[in-house]
């Protein structure tokens, strides 16, 4: 049995996707399971031992019909993104059947037939394990099966020394940057985070080009003198390519951000995350299986929540 499923993008929305392939070898053992995917984001389900094979969709529209068809005949075609762009070529692809994810858009609903969640389904995660399930998929949990390349962890442990980081020292990774300037934390307070988490922690911030602006910003508001001898915060913006990431992510002992793409591939990797949500909704979006994490943006709250992963002494700055 063959399945085919267009998750296009985003980063995070990738990643969380995930769980729907291991659902369907679950549920079809010895299936296989065709991965859809922007090449920008291509490395995540390539990371999935459950996605036997990453289709790189191409950028000519003009070019898709072709391209679907050549990938042979599917029983099931799934849409988990309810775009127009991620519905299109579900229609091309020779599939005997066509579902989607039930939030579609942009005239998705013309191609695919929208599953609709579980009421107990509330976390996008599970929403899409749903879709999985309609088609015969199995999971008691959500199941991501995301596995860093061994030869990527290497190359970012690699950085990391270049970058100064001590054996021993926990290491701390944060995305200052978020779609929207409205769901970033304050700068000032990650650099405060950076000051009262203390000198048996490594700090360093991900993300991509794009972000460098709001880093910018913590380096600005964390200033100087170094009293503690921390030293300034770890630029990791942009050093790494998306597998890289992953095994990036992989190494935390904590990741704090925003909504982002980041934060769903440490939930994906089991990596402890603190989520700081100020618009949207921590219940539906927040690291996975992580809403107690995910609740609150007040410093002390996330400090205390920093400390009590890390297993560190409270300090006096919590207030």
């Amino acid at each position: 049995m063959r399945f085919l499923v267009s998750r296009l993008s985003a980063l995070g929305d990738v990643a969380c996707g995930l769980p729907v392939a291991t659902a369907l070898k679950q549920g079809h053992p010895g299936c296989e399971v065709v991965w859809l995917c922007d090449r920008r984001f291509a490395g995540i389900p390539q990371l999935c031992p459950d996605i036997d094979h990453v289709e790189v969709l191409e950028k000519d529209p003009k070019k898709w019909k072709a391209q679907m068809q050549a990938l042979g005949k599917f029983e099931v075609g799934i849409d988990l993104q309810g775009l127009m762009k991620s519905a299109l070529p579900i229609s091309y692809a020779r599939c005997q059947q066509r579902v989607g994810y039930h939030w579609q858009r942009e005239g998705s609903w013309l191609f695919t037939s929208a599953v609709r969640p579980d009421p107990s389904s509330i976390h996008v995660v599970d929403q899409y394990v749903d879709v999985a399930r309609a088609v015969g998929g199995v999971a008691d949990r959500a199941v991501f099966n995301l596995v860093p390349n061994p030869d990527d962890v290497a190359h970012v442990q690699e950085l990391l020394r270049d970058l100064g980081r001590e054996e021993g020292k926990q290491l701390v990774l944060a995305n200052a940057g978020a779609g929207w300037g409205t769901k970033r934390w304050p700068p000032e307070l990650y650099a405060r985070l950076v000051r009262d988490l203390g000198p048996g922690v490594t700090f360093a911030f991900l993300g991509t080009e794009a972000d460098r602006v709001a880093f910018k910003e913590v380096v600005a508001a964390w200033g100087s003198p170094d009293p503690k001898g921390l030293g300034a915060p770890k630029d990791m913006l942009g050093k790494t390519n998306v597998k890289q990431l992953v095994a990036l992510i992989s190494l935390c002992d904590l990741h704090v951000a925003g909504d982002t793409g980041s934060t769903h591939i440490a939930a994906a990797l089991g990596r402890p995350c603190i989520g700081l949500y100020t618009l949207t909704r921590p219940e539906r979006c927040c690291p996975y299986g992580q809403y107690d994490r995910s609740v609150s943006i007040a410093y002390a709250d996330v400090l205390q929540l920093a400390q009590e992963t890390l297993n560190l002494t409270p300090t006096s700055s919590a207030g």
